[in-house]
């Protein structure tokens, strides 16, 4: 199988980059797009051409380290899907295909296909979590949790953090990504007594790193390898609204006029 690639190459995160075009025809249609790019660069390297630098790990569609984009849709076209889980029998022998980083000023590119995501780990540390001592564990039917709000809990715990949301979104927001980790702790009895700090530190840490706001497009849903819903952004909205309205003013603000 022969494809066209037409990758984005940068040296460093400061240098200026363009698309490379390269072709070759030892490929085979059951090899991933990440296996593809290991050919590839196999072939680069062979030539004394640096290899295209990418992200990966467990290449299995959980870690949310691969990603890119695939002739302008994130991830690729087949739907909830990671590169590293599509296969080139979804693309045409001699097909042409580009690849470019995320887009996102909150995602610096930091060398070719890779990007700095670091910005998700601070949203995740302004309050992703729950640091209330929970005691041994339980029984599974300890807790009685109606199985729709389990349900909802599960399907937005799922979120692998990939940022393929963000690239996606003409705005570059990473609300369904926040939405999501804010859900999924906000549905358990576990995750009751930081509900609100945590709505307010991660949406505040959200909108610090710059990432845009959401407009309710819905792009963020259609290229989610995991499917999560938009949902999440309303929930998510709601919790910070009521946690705004309720918050303590902090010490002295209210002398001075705040």
């Amino acid at each position: 199988m022969r494809l066209v690639f037409h990758i984005w190459r940068q040296a460093t995160a400061s240098a200026p980059g363009k698309m490379v075009r390269y072709e070759s025809a030892n490929m085979n249609p059951d090899m991933s797009m990440l296996e593809a790019l290991d050919v590839l660069n196999e072939e680069l390297i062979t030539q004394g051409t640096e290899p295209v630098v990418f992200e990966h790990d467990c290449r299995e569609g959980i870690c949310g380290s691969c990603g890119f984009m695939i002739n302008g849709i994130a991830h690729g076209p087949l739907a909830r899907t990671t590169v590293c889980q599509l296969t080139l029998r979804h693309f045409k022998d001699g097909e042409e295909l580009y690849l470019e980083p995320w887009r996102a000023s909150a995602f610096p590119v930091l060398k070719d296909l890779m990007v700095d995501r670091a910005s998700f780990d601070r949203i995740i540390a302004a309050g992703g979590y729950c640091s209330v001592p929970a005691g041994s564990p339980q029984d599974a039917n300890a807790l009685l949790i109606p199985k729709p709000e389990a349900d909802r809990a599960m399907d937005a715990a799922a979120c692998i953090g990939c940022g393929a949301c963000v690239a996606a979104c003409p705005n570059a927001s990473a609300s369904l990504f926040t939405g999501a980790k804010i859900t999924h702790l906000g549905l358990m009895p576990q995750g009751q007594p930081e509900r609100e700090i945590r709505a307010l530190r991660m949406v505040r840490q959200m909108n610090g790193e710059g990432f845009g706001h959401c407009g309710n497009i819905g792009e963020c849903e259609a290229v989610c390898p995991k499917g999560i819903s938009i949902e999440v952004i309303a929930r998510m909205n709601r919790d910070f609204a009521g946690a705004s309205i309720t918050e303590r003013p902090k010490s002295g603000a209210a002398e001075d006029g705040a």
